[in-house]
């Protein structure tokens, strides 16, 4: 590689994800002529997994036709099927699975996430039992409701399991969830909205057990039921296991990498630090397994699983590159995502857990219609709507602006007057049964460190 020349040289992207691909085909659309290796531990080209949770469960799609379509190819080498198990920052190689190392001037890190298991692997193995994450999951568990079970068990009423319970509902299925929390959805929207949430379940017919934990799955084999911690059992035939997510990371374990459970911390840029905060020119981090500094957020690390946030993060790592330093730009993109169930649009923007107070600023919760704004020390800092979604952009505006909380009577709809903030009711993580899709936190290594000291 020539001095300099950026655009040349040997690129490795580890992640053949929805974020691997978006960084592939950019590095090429911005003018990388060098050599690219994309590795996946998955034996499949990158694929969607939304519609996992949705079209095939609900049996409208099937679990291999979600392939992402591709906007030009990437011409790389993909190396699928193969895990990386370390990496190597001073020979600058990352190791593989089949004992092969690839040599690298650049590194993109897309892992992204799986889902948390069982936490008893014995019990996790019975026949019936499944967590929803790859396609493999997604084909098995809509082959067995398919087969008409006579009850499911969904453990988890995070975004992920209430679209799995709602899925169900449609099929006609009875379904039980069970949340560690006070309601569903309430680690990632806060207390007022996860009422509706709760009260939407209840209407289209879910068994909804609030406050209490699975303290035990039965089955000789094949799965029976469940042993709840208030004393009750529930009778089923499939279990789904929605805990949340599992930052794959330990592959780093040894690398120096500022990574652990939340992530691998990295700066706005995407360029990834070391576990001394020291930032890295070499290897750049996007996706899921990512955590970055917000301004408009506290400067706080930020962690997201959404697709949008994917895609924007893949093509600002992809840029920063193959860019020099003054060319480069950081990734400041306001968090968007978006669930459909039990009849509901829920579109949010900005982090509503970073909040504490909220406000109905149109539509009502009786109507099963609003925009909920939240704010933070008297300032917009998310909106989420509930079949209005021709509302966010207005909120988007407020939250980039950092405007004022709350925001003027009546927001888009100049005939209502907001209402009268109140807390918004974020829960502590440790009191849910699944993590929230965005996590704030302030720059923790998840390991004790050596301080090193210059020495005289």
């Amino acid at each position: 590689m020539a001095a300099g020349d950026l655009r040349e040289g040997r690129i490795v992207v580890v992640g053949a994800s929805l974020a691997g691909l978006r960084a592939a085909e950019t590095l090429r659309e911005e003018g990388f002529t060098g050599s690219l290796t994309v590795v996946g531990d998955e034996p499949h080209a990158p694929y969607d997994r939304p519609p996992l949770s949705k079209q095939v469960l609900l049996g409208q799609a099937t679990a291999d036709t979600t392939e992402l379509p591709v906007r030009r190819d990437p011409d790389a080498d993909w190396r699928l099927g193969t895990a990386a198990t370390g990496l190597d920052p001073l020979e600058k190689r990352v190791l593989l699975a089949d004992g092969e190392s690839l040599p690298y001037d650049r590194l993109l890190i897309t892992t992204g996430t799986r889902a948390r298991p069982w936490p008893n692997p014995a019990e996790g193995a019975l026949d019936g039992v499944f967590t929803l994450r790859t396609r493999e999951d997604a084909a098995g568990l809509a082959e067995r409701l398919d087969a008409g079970p006579r009850r499911v068990l969904v453990i988890g009423a995070g975004f992920t399991g209430s679209e799995i319970a709602s899925a169900c509902r449609e099929r006609g299925l009875d379904v039980t969830v069970a949340e560690r929390g006070p309601a569903p959805l309430v680690g990632a929207l806060g207390g007022t909205l996860s009422k509706l949430a709760a009260v939407m379940q209840r209407n289209h017919g879910v068994d909804l057990r609030c406050g209490v934990t699975v303290t035990a799955l039965r089955g000789n084999g094949g799965f029976t039921g469940a042993d709840l911690s208030d004393g009750t059992r529930v009778d089923a035939d499939v279990c789904v296991v929605a805990l949340g997510a599992v930052r794959n990371v330990e592959w780093l374990a040894d690398s120096g990498l500022a990574a652990g459970p939340r992530g691998i911390a990295c700066d706005a840029g995407c360029r990834a630090f070391n576990m001394y905060g020291i930032v890295t020119d070499d290897v750049f981090v996007a996706g899921d397994v990512s955590r970055f500094p917000h301004p408009l957020f506290g400067y706080q690390m930020l962690s997201l699983e959404h697709w949008g946030n994917a895609v924007e993060q893949a093509e600002v790592a992809a840029h920063n590159m193959i860019n020099p330093g003054p060319r480069q730009r950081p990734h400041l993109t306001i968090p968007t995502f978006w669930s459909t169930q039990f009849g509901l649009n829920i579109k949010s923007v900005g982090v509503p857990t970073f909040s504490d107070h909220v406000v109905i600023a149109q539509g009502s919760l009786e109507a099963r219609r609003l925009a909920m704004v939240y704010g933070y020390q008297g300032r917009v800092t998310a909106a989420v709507t509930v079949d209005m979604a021709k509302s966010l952009d207005y909120y988007r505006h407020l939250i980039e602006t950092a405007a004022p909380f709350p925001p003027p009577p009546g927001a888009l709809d100049r005939a209502l007057a907001a209402d009268v903030p109140i807390p918004s009711d974020v829960p502590d993580p440790k009191g849910l049964s699944h993590g929230p899709t965005v996590a704030l936190t302030g720059y923790l290594p998840d390991r004790r460190l050596t301080v090193l000291r210059p020495t005289s």
